[in-house]
């Protein structure tokens, strides 16, 4: 078992990081939170960007895979996807 003291951050960067992002399905979706992600990584690739419809047809989910530099990138990141209205979930 692995125990982490203070502020030490089990990942070591840089690397490549995947982040699931979910909501509702509509046209712009995947195009609006690529606009997100490459405020942060602007090197990010939209075609590395995964797509999955729900069962249902009414939810989308996307996984996108960054390049994180740092904790402070990746902590904005999360928040700037988690805040956005479009998204429901931020994994």
């Amino acid at each position: 078992m692995s125990c982490f003291l203070g502020n030490e951050d089990p990942i070591q960067y840089p690397c490549d990081f995947p982040i699931k992002i979910m909501g509702e399905k509509r046209d712009d979706f995947a195009e609006t939170i690529t606009g997100v992600i490459r405020l942060h990584d602007p090197l990010f690739d939209a075609a590395t960007l995964g797509m999955r419809l729900s069962s249902k047809g009414n939810y989308l989910s996307l996984t996108a895979t960054v390049k994180a530099t740092s904790r402070e990138q990746l902590d904005n990141l999360y928040r700037a996807l988690s805040s956005h209205p479009m998204v429901k979930v931020v994994l």
